[in-house]
């Protein structure tokens, strides 16, 4: 019986929509090469090019964690709901 209350909850849910978003964000900013290939701004010194992409690692960080502590919110939803 608790296989049928799983089987009908949707494998989209708006949670899982914003994994997907946090999780291809940062590919998408690095292969777009156009929107970055500039020297200016410069900042400190260091040409906009390299700035943007070190910039990325860590906002990539912040997305990764994001995407994985909505990950285990929606696991323990998932199975907090099949137990019910």
């Amino acid at each position: 019986m608790p296989q049928d209350i799983d089987e009908k909850r949707p494998p989209v849910t708006p949670a899982r929509v914003v994994i997907a978003l946090c999780l291809i964000a940062p590919f998408v900013a690095m292969l777009w090469v156009g929107s970055y290939a500039k020297a200016d701004p410069a900042f400190i010194g260091i040409p906009f090019f390299y700035w943007y992409q070190m910039l990325w690692v860590l906002i990539s960080t912040a997305l990764t964690m994001t995407a994985y502590k909505l990950w285990q919110r929606d696991q323990r939803a998932r199975k907090g709901g099949a137990s019910a």
